[in-house]
């Protein structure tokens, strides 16, 4: 491929060199370069790409992209742009020959809740006949194939080359979380979304590397639906009118209130052996009743979302009703069967507010006793230990404190944290600093009526401790746990 071919949605200099020379790859990647490879200088929190121009020409780059001056030899291409994470974003597109536009892309973005309405609409989706793609916090998939994901919006290169390979696994749409973060650092520049969602907004990832304060924040996650045909928004949430204020798009709204276009009546609550969950009506532009097999009022707002994107892709209420019924996200308020006597789950909350959200939610079941087994990370601020253990305390029965991802820190130093927090409440706590003998303990020691979580780890199939990252998958011990205790 040619470069200008690359180059052609950009506004560029070339500072030396030709800029119709053939290019083998294209890379951000120092360690990746090879002879022919174009090399875009990504300023990232950690290292520097220009810092590598030396390096990537004499691995035999043929031109060098460019947003601070550099020293290369003649026979080097050096090209400037202003922004070298716009650039690597539209030369992608250009260099999978614009996948984005050949797909129908759902964008999500907000706080919380961004995962499981992913799962929710490809359920859904997927129930129907469609071919759906998905792009997340947990993993990209791509028909039967898995993809572990490390951000929840993956660098610009790996979208598009995700896009290119669902068009030609014959994917009808994709489904993608869209970050502050991803939206911040031009990750999803030049898509443009068929539909962008709006979930909540609370402060999070604010400081340094991330955003400066909330304004920036919330200024981020609206940068979605000024690159969105239709934008589908929380009319409930305080942020809503913010979130929206440089939107170009088209704008439908859900939630509670009377005004929402899409919204929840009737809300009740569901508890069958084992599992949680709860029902409402839909009322508006759709009017039927819903079961969700998740509990709480955050799972109305998903299910919510879900529906609205749905209802653009013309399912059926039946199977919209079929899929919510069965909705389950690895992670998320997963339900573990164990035992008809108690409800035991996994859940991924691993800081104070959704810790809060989490345990408020599950208390307004009434279970006999709420039992909340956690840990904190190490090399972390200490803060957060704290805070989840003046939580746990405040809305558990019974607290079991234990490890999570220690790193490089004492586990038990990491627990004598936590337990600061704890001892300015009441709650009841033991503490175990094996992570597969604590979950034994909640389970041997289940009660009839219980509610069980696990929070922390969720999707996590590891545990970090001094550098390596051992396998540990709570779905795995819970198992083993069965069977040494006869329960399987």
């Amino acid at each position: 491929m040619r470069l200008n071919k690359l180059l052609e949605r950009l506004n560029y200099d070339v500072i030396q060199g030709r800029d119709d020379i053939e290019i083998s790859t294209l890379l951000n990647d120092s360690r990746k370069v090879e002879v022919g490879s174009a090399f875009v200088c990504i300023v990232g929190a950690i290292s520097d790409g220009h810092d590598f121009v030396a390096d990537v020409i004499e691995k035999g780059a043929a031109a060098i992209v460019v947003e601070k001056p550099v020293v290369a030899p003649q026979g080097v291409t050096v090209i400037h742009v202003a922004d070298t994470r716009l650039a690597l974003a539209l030369m992608s597109a250009s260099y999978f020959d614009y996948p984005a536009e050949k797909i129908k892309i759902v964008g999500i973005t907000g706080t919380k809740g961004k995962t499981t309405t992913t799962y929710m609409i490809k359920s859904i989706l997927d129930a129907v006949g469609y071919q759906v793609g998905l792009i997340g916090t947990i993993e990209a998939i791509i028909g039967d194939t898995h993809f572990p994901a490390n951000n929840t919006t993956p660098e610009s290169f790996t979208i598009h080359k995700y896009l290119a390979r669902m068009v030609e696994a014959g994917c009808d749409c994709v489904v993608m979380e869209v970050s502050s973060q991803g939206l911040k650092l031009h990750r999803t520049a030049g898509i443009q979304f068929e539909i962008g969602i709006f979930t909540n907004l609370s402060p999070d990832h604010i400081g340094p590397n991330e955003h400066a304060d909330f304004d920036e924040y919330r200024f981020c996650k609206g940068m979605l639906f000024a690159q969105c045909n239709l934008g589908i928004g929380n009319i409930d949430d305080e942020n809503y009118t913010g979130i929206f204020a440089q939107s170009t798009c088209k704008r439908e709204t859900f939630g509670f209130s009377d005004q929402a276009d899409l919204r929840a009546e009737n809300l009740r609550l569901i508890q069958h052996a084992g599992t949680l969950g709860i029902g409402f009506h839909v009322r508006g532009l759709l009017d039927f009743e819903v079961e969700v097999d998740i509990p709480g009022k955050f799972s109305v707002y998903n299910a919510l979302t879900a529906i609205a994107v749905c209802r653009h892709f013309d399912v059926p209420v039946l199977a919209i009703q079929k899929a919510l019924g069965v909705a389950q996200v690895k992670g998320r308020v997963e339900m573990i069967p164990v035992s008809s006597n108690f409800t035991l789950m996994i859940d991924y909350a691993h800081n104070a507010m959704s810790l809060e959200s989490l345990l408020s939610t599950l208390k307004a079941y009434n279970p006999t006793r709420l039992v909340c087994l956690f840990g904190c990370g190490g090399n972390r601020a200490k803060d957060r230990r704290f805070a989840m253990g003046e939580i746990a305390g405040l809305y558990a029965d019974l607290t079991i404190i234990t490890s999570d991802n220690p790193r490089f820190e004492d586990p038990q130093a990491i627990i004598d944290d936590i337990k600061v927090g704890i001892q300015k409440t009441d709650g009841n706590y033991v503490e175990i600093i094996d992570r597969k003998e604590a979950i034994k303990y909640a389970i041997a020691h289940g009660q009839a009526g219980d509610v069980i979580v696990l929070a922390g780890k969720g999707h996590e199939d590891y545990q970090e401790i001094q550098g390596v990252k051992h396998h540990m998958d709570e779905r795995v011990l819970i198992r083993e746990i069965q069977e040494e205790l006869g329960l399987s």
